[in-house]
């Protein structure tokens, strides 16, 4: 089997992304992609450093012409990088799943996780269908659950709760999930891919988990493009499990 390789941005906390990748045993050769040319670079079999004035376009651009096979955004900045990977694969606008675990290891696929993901309809449901398809391609339950901002029971309390039910529904039902209401912890123990209200209530699920909970995040693959591109944030404690989820989407 050929030898595949993955690039990985540094934009700081180099320590913490060498550290990463000296822990993630992946078998693929790896660049790290940084304006420091001053990093030490263990030596390490099928490391290499490439020093750049704008690491995430070189990461992109190098992504986008088959120069490595996968990325991992590591800790550059979000912003810049997901509009360069944008611009670059021509979709108006990215769609990502996260991959978590919670502290008792039961792992799912959740979505949107940025905040400015999911705040129609019908992202929310593209989103459902190409999740699921990720879970299971990762063993996972191909079940869907469907959050909204209440319990059906508190339809009446306020508008924004009655629109956050009947949306859920309506995503439920076009996409074969289940409508879980407010209940995330019972979703999680049946669902592969849990699909939030909107952009900001998933960050914040993602954040509670990862930072506050206890949980693991394993990065977030973009759904939407033809190339293999694993998100991160640059709050991540460790870069293992997203190098090893870019190396499991090779094989």
């Amino acid at each position: 089997m050929p030898v595949r390789t993955i690039g990985i941005g540094i934009a700081g906390d180099a320590e913490k992304v060498i550290r990463s990748i000296a822990g993630s045993t992946t078998r693929s050769s790896l660049v790290l992609y940084t304006r420091d040319s001053t990093i030490p670079v263990p030596p390490q079999a099928g490391l290499t450093l490439t020093v750049c004035e704008d690491p995430a376009q070189s990461l992109v651009a190098d992504l986008m012409d088959g120069r490595i096979d996968a990325a991992v955004r590591g800790t550059l900045p979000a912003n810049t990088t997901l509009s360069a990977l944008k611009e670059a694969s021509g979709v108006q606008r990215l769609e990502r799943a996260a991959l978590l675990e919670t502290a008792r290891g039961v792992k799912f696929f959740l979505a949107p996780v940025g905040v400015d993901e999911g705040w129609e309809i019908g992202e929310r449901i593209e989103l459902a269908r190409k999740a699921r398809a990720m879970a299971v391609r990762f063993g996972l339950p191909d079940r869907v659950g469907v959050l909204s901002g209440g319990r059906t029971g508190d339809i009446g309390r306020h508008p924004a709760v009655d629109r956050s039910l009947a949306d859920a529904e309506l995503i439920a039902r076009m996409t074969g999930g289940v409508h879980y209401q407010i209940l995330i912890e019972d979703a999680v123990r049946e669902c592969g891919v849990i699909i939030a209200p909107d952009g900001i209530s998933g960050n914040l699920i993602f954040r509670t988990l990862i930072f506050l909970g206890s949980g693991r995040g394993h990065g977030a693959p973009v759904l939407n493009i033809d190339r293999i591109f694993v998100d991160t944030s640059r709050a991540t404690p460790d870069y293992g499990n997203a190098i090893r989820m870019a190396d499991s989407l090779l094989k």
